[in-house]
């Protein structure tokens, strides 16, 4: 089951975020801060969903992109260690693109870390249809580049 998350599932969310091991304690407090002031009502506002089993077992996390049009930035998925490569990220990926669809959403970002520890990332984004758009060298620090990569949630016009 794929469902918005309540404020009840923040613990639980957040522990399978440090799961991973892509986030660092430093990041634990501004994930938890996303989750305060993340909207479960407004369309416009940014997201949390979760995949449940019999516990929360994944994690995304969207917003829109300020001052654009249908932009929306995919800031962080996150599935427990244990329970990857069983397509919970696959389906929880595919439905931000129906939410951010059915609120007007045209296109989807995602940055990610352009290191070593992060090509499976990156291989997994363009395996579900994004494209590398850009690379910003040293972003995150020196010699970690920053890797954006978009997905148009709708047929475009051909240019």
């Amino acid at each position: 089951m794929i469902r918005k998350l309540t404020t009840q599932d923040k613990i639980e969310a957040m522990e399978v975020a440090r799961s991973t091991g892509l986030f660092d304690e430093s990041q634990m407090p501004l994930l938890q801060r996303m989750f305060d002031q993340a909207s479960t009502d407004d369309p416009s506002a940014p997201f949390w969903m979760g995949s449940f089993n019999e516990a929360l077992n994944g994690v995304i996390y969207c917003e829109p992109e300020r001052m654009t049009e249908g932009t929306w930035n995919l800031q962080l998925i996150a599935v427990h260690p244990d329970l990857q490569r069983h397509k919970i990220g696959t389906s929880l990926l595919s439905e931000v693109e129906c939410v951010t669809r059915a609120y007007g959403g045209r296109i989807l970002l995602v940055d990610t870390a352009g290191i070593d520890e992060f090509k499976h990332v990156r291989t997994f984004y363009k395996k579900y249809g994004f494209t590398e758009e850009a690379c910003i060298r040293d972003f995150y620090a020196q010699d970690v580049d920053k890797v954006t990569f978009r997905k148009a949630l709708h047929n475009e016009k051909a240019a």
